[in-house]
């Protein structure tokens, strides 16, 4: 059997939803990453991050010219384009959000049985982003988890894979919330460069209403995202 038909045995194939022994545990490991890894988790977020940076300024017409990835766990994400307008609202929106939007998509996959898909469109994705990297850090660390899950995807028993799947779903939605909570805890003058502040900047509108945009949104895809992948567990579930 060739590659490609092993490939798309693996992709084609469903994976079984974990009981809820499983799910409990799988959920709990990642509010510990969350709480006691926090800086390995935040990197994983901060790829996310700047990933939605660079779709939304591709999206709106403006050219990406580079992503960077720093070993203090911040990123930037350098376009081209009109300095104000609609695009580099989004472009500036995107950013903070992007990390539950992924765990809240990787839970949906999960959750219909495509584990092994979402984890190769995780790795294509990674590796279109590597594209655009434009510093050795930031090469290594997507250069290492494109590698980690290609192989997770192509060698680890597919229910193990869904297991992972459902893992990276559920700490990306419960890291989402925390570096929105970082930043309105920060003094206006330390945040005078972030999204929040140049978003007020171009529009006019404060700082914390961005903020409080992006925590409810971050919010809500926590719930629904556990809604998906512990049925039940919510009222709204019944």
């Amino acid at each position: 059997m060739s590659w490609y038909e092993v490939l798309w045995r693996r992709v084609s194939s469903t994976t079984p939803t974990p009981d809820t022994s499983v799910l409990t545990l799988i959920g709990f490991a990642a509010l510990a990453s969350v709480i006691l890894a926090w800086p390995l988790v935040r990197m994983l977020v901060t790829v996310c991050h700047e990933a939605g940076h660079a779709v939304a300024a591709t999206v709106t017409g403006r050219s990406l010219e580079g992503i960077r990835l720093h070993s203090d766990t911040s990123g930037l994400t350098v376009s081209r384009g009109a300095p104000k307008g609609a695009g580099m609202v989004v472009t500036l929106f995107a950013g903070y959000p992007a990390a539950s939007l992924v765990g809240l998509t990787a839970a949906f996959v999960a959750g219909a049985g495509f584990a092994v898909a979402m984890v190769l469109l995780l790795v294509v994705a990674l590796a279109l982003m590597l594209l655009k990297i434009r510093n050795m850090h930031g090469a290594l660390v997507v250069l290492g988890l494109g590698a980690a899950l290609g192989l997770a995807a192509w060698y680890v028993p597919v229910t193990f894979v869904g297991w992972l799947a459902y893992g990276l779903a559920w700490l990306l939605l419960l890291a989402g919330p925390r570096p929105v909570l970082e930043l309105a805890l920060t003094s206006r003058r330390t945040a005078s460069g972030s999204d929040a502040a140049q978003l007020a900047r171009l529009t006019r509108i404060p700082r914390m209403v961005w903020i409080v945009l992006w925590l409810g949104g971050t919010v809500a895809a926590l719930i629904l995202g556990t809604a998906i992948m512990a049925p039940g567990v919510l009222p709204i579930t019944s």
